[in-house]
Order: C-alpha cells, then structure tokens, then sequence
C-alpha cells in the first residue's frame, strides 16, 4: 500500500509559479513511476506529467511542456511539479500518483493508488 498526500496548491496570479508536493508513505516508493494529472471543474481528469521510478525519464502533456518541470527525491519519498508561467486554464485540482510500474504510464487506468488532490488556482 501507497498512501499519497499532497501540498502547495494555492491561488497565483497568471504568469506566477508554484510547486507541488507529494509526499508518499511505504519502503517502495522508489520503485514506481509517478505521476500528475489535473482535473478542471466539468472536465475529465488529464495527464500532466510523469516520471519514471529512477528519475531520468519525465514526459509532459503538451499544454505545459516547457512550462512544468516534474521531480523526485526517493530519498525522501517525494515528488515534484514546478509549475512555471502559469495561466487561468492551469486552474484544476492536481492530483499525484503512483503508477502499478517503474516506468513513465499516461492513462490513468495504469495507475494504482492516488492522493486527495491539492487545489491550484490562477488569476487573470
């Protein structure tokens, strides 16, 4: 078992950063591939960003791509979202993830455990 938790959600104005963190629990975090994903009020949960277990594959959505920077630290059993010029349509509930491999997955079927979600809003 997996539990995931995640934190720095907030309001940013358009054009402002913010980092999220997600916090997992358990000895095997570091042999999962993990993930984010963002779900807007009316929409359908969506792929953000992954990473593999080791940290040298990531992979992003094309709506943040090169704009977002996802990270791990399996020494402390976390993982990162950078987020970088961020704009009124990045506004979502983010969501971590730790995916069922090591490896960099984009469905969220591959994923099996899931944390709360943490709330990002941007201004205009």
């Amino acid at each position: 078992q997996v539990q995931l938790v995640e934190s720095g959600g907030g309001l940013v104005q358009a054009g402002g950063s913010l980092r999220l963190s997600c916090a997992a629990s358990g000895r095997t975090f570091s042999s999962y591939g993990m993930g984010w994903f963002r779900q807007a009020a009316g929409k359908e949960r969506e792929f953000v960003a992954a990473i593999s277990w080791s940290g040298i594959s990531t992979y992003y959505a094309d709506s943040v791509k090169g704009r977002f920077t996802i990270s791990r630290d399996n020494a402390k059993n976390t993982v990162y979202l950078q987020m970088n010029s961020l704009k009124p349509e990045d506004t979502a509930v983010y969501y971590c993830a730790a995916a069922r491999t090591g490896g960099i997955v984009v469905l969220p079927p591959a994923y099996a455990y899931w944390g709360q979600g943490t709330q990002v809003t941007v201004s205009s």
